[in-house]
């Protein structure tokens, strides 16, 4: 079944020609390809608390996205980073850096949580919002939270 049950609900993905291209925060339809199923056994051990990441293809997206996700990605567990960072790091506006993050199709395997606000914590796309932005952060042992 296309499902994990996490703290925050059930999450699902999906694929398409042999990438995965989204994730959902509730439980898919129908039976998991083996693709799928590799997916949600890499966010239990994540949910375990399992700091190695993620190895799987993703649909990275095309041009400022692509750059932006390839960079969350690049976070590792536990640290955060600001849209300003990754702005500089990819020569991009802080404020299209924060559009696309919130564009994000694969927030937990592309770690968007990860990035937050000078000042602020920043959005998130998950049930709870910034509650769940805090909790995954937290989860992860992220120093530093605003909060």
């Amino acid at each position: 079944m296309n499902r994990l049950e996490t703290p925050f609900g059930p999450v699902s993905l999906r694929e398409r020609d042999g990438v995965l291209i989204a994730l959902d925060w509730h439980a898919g339809d129908g039976p998991a390809t083996p693709l799928v199923a590799e997916g949600l056994r890499q966010l239990a051990a994540y949910f375990a608390g399992d700091p190695r990441g993620f190895d799987l293809p993703l649909d990275w997206g095309q041009g400022l996205h692509a750059a932006v996700r390839r960079a969350m990605a690049a976070i590792p567990f536990g640290e955060t980073r600001s849209y300003g960072d990754i702005a500089r790091a990819i020569g991009a506006p802080a404020q299209a850096v924060g559009q696309a993050c919130g564009a994000n199709p694969l927030p937990l395997i592309i770690p968007c949580h990860r990035v937050l606000g000078r000042n602020r914590l920043g959005g998130f796309s998950a049930p709870g919002g910034v509650e769940t932005k805090v909790a995954l952060l937290r989860h992860e042992g992220a120093a530093g939270l605003l909060i």
